[in-house]
Formats: C-alpha cells, structure tokens, sequence
C-alpha cells in the first residue's frame, strides 16, 4: 500500500509509503515512526507546546553506522504544508520564517509523514500574540569527548543538579539518545535569555574550575579527552535542542528521553529506543519538570 489515511485527533493525515523502512538496522517503518509519534503526543507535546519546531529530515531513511543516510534541517514551511498544521511566522535579521508549532498529536503524525525523525525547539515559548517569551527552563548538553561516555555524563549530571538544587532550581534529566544526557532546569520566565545563557555559562565555568578532571566548558576539542564538555550555547534565544520524547536520526532508534534521578545514578543506565520509551509511558514512567 504505497498511500492511506491515518485519523488522529479528529481529523485526517494522508499518510505515503507506509513501510518504507527508514531504520534499516531495525527494520523500522515510516508507520512505526508515525504510531509512536502518536502515541507518544500526550506526554511530548507539553515539552514542545508553543514553540517554533526545526525538523530534521532523513527522507531516505537513517541508513546504517557504516553508511549513514542524508539529513537536513529545515525550518520554514513549504507550500505542500496542510493549511491546519499551526503555524508562526517569526522575522529574523534579513529574513522571516513560518515555523510550524507541534502543539497536537495530529502535526506530529504529519512530521512522521515528512520523514522528520528530530524535532528540535528552543527554551523559549511564543506569546498568543507571536511574541518570543522569557525563557521557561535552561538545559546545559553533557557530551562526553573522546574516552568519556554515558558514565561520565551521569557523574557531571549528578553535580550540575546539585548545582541547580543549590540555586533552588529543580532539574531533569535526558538521555539524549546519542551519545550524552541533557539536564533541563525550570526557571519562572524572569530572566531573557541572554541572561539565562550567561547564567548557564556561569554554571559551565564553575563545575569546570572545581572539578577541571571531569568538566570542560569550552568547545576545544583538544580539550576533552576524557571529559565532558557541559554545552551552555544551547540557551541563547536562537539555538535549539532536541525536544525530550523525539526520535534520534542515529542507526537505531533511540529517544531523547526524560528519565529519573534515581536512574542516572545506576551502573546499568543506557540510552533508550522507541519501545523502551513506549513501555515506561505504559507503566506510568513519565519524568517531568
């Protein structure tokens, strides 16, 4: 069946190429992609909600570690974009961009539709009237360098949340489905983000000069052998991270994927795919800020 229609939330997404196979290590359809989106919507939406989405795309599947697919990104709507996907423009030095806003199950079933495996989208919110918000959580990337890994990542997210518990702030952690953990921080929309980001950058700093055998806050690659780098960047207005529940464009599908601060402390952490994600949301696992 090379075309169908998938009814979500009231109304209808044509659906192509349903078997397409766009994980080939796992054999993972377009379909999957569209039915864990789906059923995936009640507890992502609230981390996406009212925020301009940047897709990233891998049209002809992810392909495999030793020959991975062609990604894009992409973020202004095209013409084909179905007129109910929400939608808001918003103007940028030299040009405007209409970003769609992943606001309802029924937009994250048509990403699926595009072949949109990642989903990325700011700390900020738009106002009702279009207006880019105060940031709403601050998130500092933990990437390990070379010679550091998951274990690593959990130890510098153990002392970033009691950094943040110090500030008064309660924090989460993210796999991030490839190779590091995100921490999201909520904050009470005071501050702009030029503030938060250099707040972050304060944070980075600070872990970094009271345990230098562990953290790095500067990019340098040279640097990070055998650290991890704590990313701050990520908190100015204009960059985006992965949205907590969306797929990974990696060879398997993984999930940036919210989890417990219990769990980040136990020997047997690991990244987490679609199903395993499926199950915990099943079983009421479903961390939150």
């Amino acid at each position: 069946m090379s075309a169908q229609e998938l009814h979500v939330d009231g109304g209808a997404v044509r659906f192509t190429h349903p078997g397409k196979v766009l994980y080939p290590e796992t054999g993972t359809t377009k379909l999957d992609v569209a039915m864990y989106y789906m059923q995936v919507a009640p507890v992502m939406i609230p981390w996406a909600r009212d925020r301009p989405a940047t897709r990233k795309r891998w049209v002809d599947g992810v392909g495999t570690g030793t020959d991975p697919g062609k990604s894009f990104f992409q973020k202004n709507l095209d013409a084909s974009t179905p007129e109910w996907v929400l939608r808001q423009r918003m103007q940028h030095k030299d040009h405007v961009n209409i970003y769609p806003m992943v606001n309802d199950a029924r937009t994250l079933v048509w990403l699926a539709q595009t072949a949109t495996l990642e989903i990325h989208a700011p700390q900020w919110r738009f106002s009702p009237d279009g207006t880019p918000q105060h940031p709403d959580r601050m998130v500092l990337d933990l990437d390990p360098g070379e010679g550091a890994g998951l274990p690593e990542c959990a130890a510098v997210a153990l002392l970033v949340k009691e950094s943040l518990a110090q500030m008064g702030v309660v924090s989460l952690p993210v796999t991030s489905g490839r190779k590091g953990l995100h921490v999201y921080a909520e904050l009470d929309g005071k501050r702009t983000s030029d503030e938060v980001a250099r707040l972050a950058h304060e944070l980075a700093m600070s872990l970094e000069s009271e345990y230098p055998e562990m953290v790095v806050s500067r990019m340098d690659k040279e640097l990070r052998r055998g650290k991890v780098l704590v990313d701050w960047s990520q908190n100015w207005p204009g960059k985006t991270t992965v949205v907590p529940y969306s797929l990974r464009g990696s060879a398997l599908p993984t999930v940036a994927a919210p989890r417990r601060w219990e769990e980040i402390d136990a020997v047997d952490l690991a990244q987490l795919d679609y199903r395993e994600v499926l199950a915990r949301i099943e079983a009421g696992i479903v961390p939150g800020l």
